[in-house]
């Protein structure tokens, strides 16, 4: 069986406008800046309204981990900014 040694994961996710993809990316700086980990690398790319998350580990338990975590965030800052918009109109 080969064993890859380096799994990766990538993700484009597209938001309505440029605000709103750098809002997000905004909100999740702080967790790229301060989540190092030995077993997981993150980046985050901005291309207009086109967030880009690439996720390199070395073993499934910590791509699953990370990609979790972003994922969860990415969605958490979408609810927030919804939520903002709501209370705006």
């Amino acid at each position: 069986m080969n064993i890859p040694k380096k799994l990766k994961a990538e993700f484009k996710i597209k938001f309505e406008s440029v605000h709103d993809a750098e809002v997000v990316l905004k909100s999740i700086e702080p967790e790229i800046q301060t989540a190092p980990s030995e077993r997981t690398s993150v980046e985050v790319d901005l291309d207009e309204n086109i967030l880009k998350l690439i996720v390199d580990a070395e073993d499934t338990p910590s791509l699953r981990a990370s990609v979790n975590s972003y994922l969860r965030w990415i969605l958490l800052s979408c609810e927030v900014n919804e939520l903002k918009d709501f209370e705006d109109n």
